[in-house]
């Protein structure tokens, strides 16, 4: 779940569900729905994403994910499509891509846009309890966004035991409008749990 406050779009919250299924330590599926509530109406953001390791057990992967935005009440949809070049690591993380976008507002034929998409992590503290680290992408599970599209993250996932955790997230938001060039600003808490079986 989760509380933002945006320039555009004002207070608004969303919920959302995400899922992921490991097979052969090489392949990974994962996906999700998120549904919200804006000031004018809902907005609409679900992804799908597939993960490739060239080697089992190894930190560098490949991600192929389709990410869909929409706000119905401005009949605005978008669809991207972005590969990714990807190393995870315990402490450190990158990701480079380029997204493929596909944008169309108030019934209007859509826009292409292809864009550099990038994302980094670095954690401060991992320990079997608890992990706190920092982000900042242009990207996200539920966002592909511009090249200026950044945002900053403080996150921190706290470990009760092997198949139970707490997430929270605090991020700074800075993205330009979808095919325009308006600055958005926003500011959002996101927090949940995550179970693994």
């Amino acid at each position: 779940m989760g509380v933002e406050y945006n320039r555009a779009l004002g207070f608004f919250e969303d919920f959302s569900v995400l899922g992921s299924l490991e097979l052969n330590d090489r392949y990974t599926v994962k996906g999700g729905l998120s549904l919200g509530k804006t000031e004018d109406g809902i907005d609409i953001k679900a992804f799908t994403l597939s993960r490739m390791f060239p080697k089992a057990g190894k930190s560098l992967h490949l991600d192929l994910a389709y990410i869909y935005n929409g706000l119905p009440a401005y009949k605005t949809h978008t669809h991207a499509i972005l590969p990714l070049v990807s190393f995870s690591g315990r402490w450190v993380g990158i990701s480079f891509g380029t997204s493929f976008r596909f944008t169309s507002f108030f019934g209007e034929p859509a826009l292409f846009e292809s864009m550099l998409s990038f994302s980094g992590y670095v954690n401060f503290l991992n320990r079997e309890k608890l992990r706190i680290g920092m982000r900042l992408a242009n990207f996200r599970d539920f966002y592909a966004g511009n090249t200026g599209s950044y945002s900053l993250s403080l996150n921190c996932l706290i470990r009760f035991n092997e198949k139970w955790s707490l997430i929270n997230d605090v991020e700074l938001l800075q993205s330009g409008s979808i095919a325009l060039a308006a600055n958005l600003y926003g500011i959002a808490y996101r927090g949940g749990v995550r179970f693994t079986w």
